[in-house]
């Protein structure tokens, strides 16, 4: 059983990879051809990353797929890890560590901070909503916040950014971001806090979010990011640590 569950986590990483290829290809052909950014075909990942995550709330071989896998991640001897809570972000850090030496990026900082602000508000609310809409328990039993994985909503979230951000830079940054997307979702399971549901959920939702940010910002900047007269508005993204908050500041 547990070279079956290692053989799952290859596969879910090779899956990573081939999903990076195919991010890039599209987003390639889209700059290429001088198209809008926003293309209808991204969207078909994501969805069918909720979609499955959607099923797994009412289909019981879905629902047994979790829990053979969950079955597994007790029967090895890894030990729980915080490094999670650090790997979700570390994409983000990566496109204002990037920035800070120089590298420059498709967006200046401000435009980047807004895409970043607009994608957190989208992905936490959507994640905060669908935790309390559901109330699926956890793998311990010990919460009815499972589903989907905010974790890894995050982590995929910002993987999407740094790609987005840096990918036509060099695809290194890509593949980079994606798979430390992945290893946090996958860590998520074996420290017993989600199923593989939540964390696919979780993944849809974190892409989704970013692309979204991504092909509204033109309107967001228009209206909520002007400069004029003296006065200059923004918006802060925040984590406590549970919740999600985003503040609009105002200057005279």
């Amino acid at each position: 059983m547990k070279n079956k569950y290692n053989i799952l986590i290859l596969t879910i990483y090779l899956c990573s990879i081939n999903t990076i290829k195919a991010q890039i290809q599209t987003d390639t052909r889209a700059y290429m051809q001088n198209k809008v950014e926003f293309e209808y075909k991204s969207l078909i990942l994501p969805a069918a990353f909720i979609t499955y995550g959607l099923i797994s709330l009412a289909d019981k071989k879905v629902r047994t797929l979790d829990k053979n896998i969950y079955n597994s991640i007790n029967k090895s001897s890894f030990s729980n890890t915080n490094l999670d809570d650090y790997t979700q972000i570390l994409p983000v850090a990566a496109v204002y560590g990037l920035n800070a030496f120089g590298v420059k990026g498709k967006n200046n900082i401000k435009d980047r901070t807004i895409i970043l602000a607009v994608s957190t508000a989208i992905m936490g609310s959507t994640i905060t909503i669908s935790k309390r809409a559901f109330g699926r328990k956890r793998p311990t039993g010990n919460s009815h916040l499972s589903f989907p994985s905010g974790h890894t909503a995050t982590a995929f979230m910002a993987a999407e950014f740094l790609h987005q951000e840096y990918g036509e830079v060099s695809p290194m940054y890509s593949i980079a971001g994606y798979l430390l997307a992945t290893t946090t979702g996958v860590l998520r399971m074996y420290n017993n806090k989600h199923w593989l549901s939540d964390v696919v959920t979780g993944a849809g939702v974190g892409i989704l979010s970013t692309k979204i940010a991504y092909w509204i910002n033109p309107f967001i900047r228009k209206y909520l990011y002007k400069e004029t007269n003296g006065m200059v508005s923004s918006l802060t993204p925040s984590y406590n640590g549970e919740q999600y908050m985003l503040s609009f500041n105002i200057k005279f």
